[in-house]
């Protein structure tokens, strides 16, 4: 492929675009979705860092790529750059509450932060250089994301496969790549990328936090080869044995370049509102709905129906969790719980008590069924309705199409902080104050210029 064909390739108006976003303002609001990015990062972490999995996860961090360093790592010691980034972006995943995307079907901010911030310890970044990478690492991920689609995002995780790109794209951005070697490290990131649903099917959900683990890693590397001088697929997505031609791609391939007067992509992520799997959030907020309207007492209840589209059981289909790695994937779990309880929180994710008489009574009085119709809303809307009936007669409905964080309906930063208390119980109010303080510089074009590491005490 010569050169002059190379230069009107989408991907090549993709980094053209990433060169442009960086020599110029960064626009207030982004600004401040930036600092929303991070401290919903933080919170994530936080959230699982004193889990067993988060000590697996540095563990085998430890044990691929042995020795201290001076990259923070969530609640444990410091190391290399490119092992903190596989432990961060693993631990941050554990608990389900990083953010999400609708059209591009993935969780960003796990493959754009992580590896920035790791490699913030090793490199003089400037803040701006921090919030140039981030913002690329959530463009190019969401972007291959929409490209690649829903029929590629039902047979892999999307966060493995264009989240090694948009990895690729953060790490490059921040070692400060000219525009042809960032093209290439975003080619080598794309050959790496991986992550089969079949974990899903074989009830090997554990694993599933490996997955932004390992596309952050090889992302790392991607930029590492092209800073040291190796070639990269230039027609990483559209060409003929590239992503979109070989793993199932069915999304539009001009999300890779066109609408770049727009506001950048990481103002149309999604800040979870429940610590479980993103595609159960319509069915529980308008559950939320009609326990704030009707208060229905759970022994009184007949019945509760539940129709969703077809998608979210293809992800989220566990029918009653086993363990607690599967409560996250079940809507009748999540569901009869905040019937029950009025609420969802961590305690009820991470310590179930799944033999409860009450949950199963309730449980299974859950019917679930699939809407084609709803399917056809799928991605841009996740349509579910919940219809609950007494044992009176009454029946109560409620029909949600979006989800409370999404770009349509935010929280703003008081909120923001409010939910990381909840999701991270162990955070005390001293460092509540520094990772907040911390992100919300972010929001402070004259902070451009100021260190853009952030201090180890952050991480637990």
């Amino acid at each position: 492929m010569n050169e002059i064909i190379m230069e009107h390739l989408p991907e090549a108006a993709l980094v053209r675009h990433l060169d442009a976003l960086q020599r110029r303002p960064i626009p207030s609001a982004t600004r401040a979705r930036l600092a929303q990015a991070l401290l919903d990062w933080f919170t994530a972490g936080w959230s699982a860092l004193a889990l067993p999995a988060a000590d697996t996860l540095r563990r085998l961090a430890g044990d691929c790529m042995p020795g201290a360093g001076p990259a923070p790592v969530f609640g444990g010691a410091g190391m290399a750059a490119p092992a903190a980034a596989f432990a961060n972006a693993g631990i941050a995943h554990l608990r389900e509450i990083d953010d999400a995307h609708r059209a591009a079907m993935l969780h960003p901010g796990v493959v754009a932060v992580s590896p920035v911030l790791a490699l913030a310890a090793i490199e003089p970044l400037t803040q701006r250089r921090v919030a140039d990478a981030v913002i690329a690492g959530y463009e190019v991920a969401l972007r291959v994301g929409e490209a690649l689609g829903t029929r590629h995002a039902a047979g892999f995780h999307a966060t493995a496969t264009a989240g090694a790109v948009g990895a690729a794209a953060a790490a490059g951005v921040a070692l400060g790549l000219p525009p042809a070697a960032l093209h290439h490290a975003m080619g080598i990131g794309a050959t790496q990328a991986a992550g089969l649903w079949q974990l899903v099917d074989d009830e090997a959900h554990e694993s599933k936090s490996l997955h932004p683990a390992f596309a952050v890693r090889n992302g790392i590397a991607a930029a590492y080869a092209a800073r040291a001088g190796l070639p990269g697929a230039r027609a990483f997505v559209t060409g003929r044995r590239g992503l979109h031609a070989l793993l199932g791609g069915d999304g539009p391939l001009e999300a890779l370049d066109i609408g770049f007067e727009a506001a950048e992509r990481i103002n149309t992520a999604t800040i979870k509102a429940w610590p479980c799997c993103a595609q159960l959030f319509t069915p529980l907020d308008a559950a939320r709905a009609l326990i704030d309207a009707h208060q229905p007492v759970p022994e009184q209840i007949a019945s509760i129906e539940v129709l969703i589209f077809p998608h979210a059981l293809k992800i989220a289909g566990v029918d009653w969790p086993a363990k607690p790695a599967e409560t996250c994937f079940s809507l009748r779990y999540v569901l009869a719980t905040l019937l029950l309880k009025q609420g969802l929180g961590i305690e009820d994710m991470e310590s179930p008590d799944l033999r409860s008489p009450a949950l199963l009574a309730l449980a299974r009085k859950i019917s679930v069924a699939t809407d084609d119709g709803f399917q056809r809303a799928f991605p841009q809307k996740r349509p579910s309705r919940v219809t609950i009936t007494m044992q009176d007669g009454r029946s109560f409905s409620a029909l949600r199409e979006l989800r409370r964080g999404d770009p349509e309906d935010p929280f703003d930063w008081d909120q923001l902080q409010a939910r990381m208390r909840a999701f991270a119980p162990g955070m005390d109010d001293a460092a509540a104050r520094r990772v907040s303080h911390w992100c919300a510089g972010f929001a402070e074009a004259d902070r451009d210029a100021d260190v853009g590491a952030p201090p180890a005490a952050l991480f637990g």
